[in-house]
């Protein structure tokens, strides 16, 4: 499958300022796959794959020292085959197994910086906790799921790919009508690169839908790893009622009758750090960085994925499916879903949107985004511009915003005296991706 982070491990390679690179990510995102298929498309050598968890025996290379040239000289032995510099690469692949293996990245930059090193993991964050980390000498690249662009081009919709991620329009009305339908389609599949193999080869929902239960299942496993930190169980009743409140404020005390605000607080932020939900705080739209206003007290969350959140709700897919306005499907709440993952999969790793609670009245919109150093609010909407009023009144409170965007199913347009531009949902990851 092609995708999009590619591109960016090939500016990584040839960079001349090049550290070694980490790649966060969920499980089953498709990290070590592309990693390999990088390796052996990019490189005129050899790609070296050391995976911590087929082989926890090699852990004690890392236990003497941790002096790169001897490490590369006893990996050389374990492999059978000599690491060259320049033209080969160096895989760790689920790194997280053995936190002093990170450690060892600080090294490799200072004393081995021409070896190309890449590694990779799930979980990356909690071996992070308890350790010396290497800050500054080594460089990130998070991976998500599949966007709708890539979805596309896996499921052979080249054509219709190159639409979404080009300067927006109005489209021919069935050309309009062929992206909402693949659009429904990816958003029952979701991104997960086994689902949309599965969907690609067997046009068979009951399969992805069966997939994606063995996949939701591997996360509640995962959680066993989480025990140091809290009781499993409480994960599995905030990762529920997350589910089921996508694009709603959440309180840390309704996450679960069970247990309390403060363990529900924890374990929010551990699936949070395991990439399985995103936090999308409150904040102000007054200047940049967004983040530096941004509420802990006031936020919202999304899932990794769309295909995970329909899993988790278990709601009647035959009935949803059927429903014509895609902003219907779940009460919106699986747009605003797409929405977010599409733009973190276009860089936008902090999410945020703008609340405002008075005594009269209350007002919010979906998101707020940068692009080009400008702050834009994003309405997901399928109403006229009249119904936008909190859309409105962004704008109208921060006169210096130039514009607002509404994502729906209707097709491309703009009411310059409003400041609006009205553009198709699944412009959503090039709104951010593609410079117009």
């Amino acid at each position: 499958m092609e995708r999009t982070f590619i591109k960016k491990l090939e500016a990584w390679k040839t960079s001349p300022n090049r550290k070694p690179l980490l790649v966060r990510g969920a499980r089953q995102v498709g990290k070590t796959y592309s990693i390999k298929q990088f390796g052996n498309d990019s490189f005129k050598g050899k790609i070296h794959v050391v995976d911590f968890e087929k082989h926890p025996d090699w852990f004690g290379i890392f236990d003497k020292n941790l002096d790169p040239k001897r490490i590369i000289s006893e990996l050389e032995i374990l492999l059978g085959t000599k690491i060259i510099t320049g033209t080969d690469l160096l895989f760790f692949d689920e790194i997280q197994a053995y936190p002093r293996a990170i450690m060892s990245l600080r090294y490799f930059y200072e004393d081995f910086p021409e070896l190309h090193i890449i590694a990779a993991g799930s979980l990356l964050e909690f071996a992070m906790k308890d350790i010396s980390f290497p800050v500054g000498r080594v460089q990130f690249l998070n991976v998500h799921p599949l966007n709708f662009y890539e979805f596309l081009k896996a499921t052979g919709k080249d054509k219709l790919s190159e639409l979404i991620v080009a300067k927006p329009e109005k489209l021919a009305v069935p050309i309009h009508n062929l992206l909402l339908d693949n659009l429904r389609q990816y958003m029952y599949v979701g991104g997960m690169p086994e689902c949309v193999e599965i969907w690609r080869n067997t046009n068979s929902m009951a399969d992805v839908f069966e997939t994606q239960s063995n996949l939701v299942e591997t996360y509640r496993q995962d959680f066993s790893k989480y025990a140091p930190y809290i009781n499993k169980r409480s994960l599995n009743h905030v990762l529920n009622k997350v589910a089921v409140h996508v694009g709603r404020q959440i309180k840390y005390s309704k996450l679960s009758d069970e247990f309390t605000g403060p363990t529900n607080k924890k374990a929010f932020e551990l699936l949070v750090m395991a990439r399985v939900i995103g936090k999308v705080r409150a904040t102000s739209p007054a200047s940049l960085p967004l983040g530096a206003f941004a509420s802990e007290r006031r936020f919202k969350a999304i899932l990794l994925d769309t295909g995970v959140m329909r899993t988790l709700n278990d709601l009647p897919a035959s009935v949803e499916f059927k429903k014509n306005d895609l902003l219907a499907m779940y009460q919106g709440a699986l747009a605003e879903q797409f929405a977010g993952q599409e733009f973190k999969s276009a860089g936008a790793d902090q999410l945020c949107y703008w609340s405002r609670e008075t005594k009269s009245s209350s007002a919010e919109v979906d998101y707020l985004i940068v692009k080009n150093n400008k702050i834009y609010p994003v309405e997901i909407k399928g109403g006229a511009a009249g119904k936008l009023k909190s859309l409105h009144l962004i704008l109208k409170e921060h006169p210096e915003i130039e514009k607002g965007f509404v994502l729906s199913t209707a097709p491309y347009g703009e009411i310059a005296k409003q400041k609006l531009t009205f553009l198709p949902l699944y412009y959503a990851y090039g709104l951010l991706a593609t410079d117009f």
